[in-house]
């Protein structure tokens, strides 16, 4: 099991974090390499393989829960899922071989909702950026 696996009920091929390198109650940063091998480069602009807009938004908001467990912050058995998305704007293609950093924002956080904002970087520059709100609960409650 990689260290992600402890943070996220998400498993391969639609685990879209790497690693975490900071949390704490203000932001999280994360990464993830996007390797020739990801399943969705075979059918989306196949002769010019570029990371879906959408699985860019999944990152940061996978990174940002990881975070958020990670930092202890939510249960290690609460489960999140998107109920928004809003703001999202995409500057740079992400392709094949490049590494993004996630940089994710804590703007509220409760025991049923999260609501955070982030930005996705190659480099120094700004590949995407996002807000968007997750609803939390345990298995039961959901």
């Amino acid at each position: 099991m990689n260290e992600m696996e402890k943070y996220l009920p998400h498993r391969d091929p639609f685990l879209y974090v790497d690693r975490i390198e900071v949390t704490n109650e203000k932001e999280i940063i994360g990464y993830r390499l996007y390797t020739d091998k990801e399943y969705f480069f075979k059918g989306h602009f196949p002769d010019y393989p570029v990371v879906p807009g959408v699985i860019l938004v999944e990152s940061m908001a996978q990174c940002g829960g990881a975070g958020l467990k990670k930092a202890e912050t939510m249960d290690s058995e609460a489960l999140f899922f998107l109920a928004t998305i809003e703001k999202a704007k995409f500057r740079r293609q992400v392709r094949p071989g490049d590494e993004v950093r996630f940089e994710i924002s804590n703007d509220r956080v409760s025991g049923r909702m999260i609501k955070q904002s982030g930005k996705a970087f190659v480099g120094d520059e700004m590949a995407a950026e996002a807000s968007w709100m997750c609803i939390t609960g345990s298995k039961e409650e959901m």
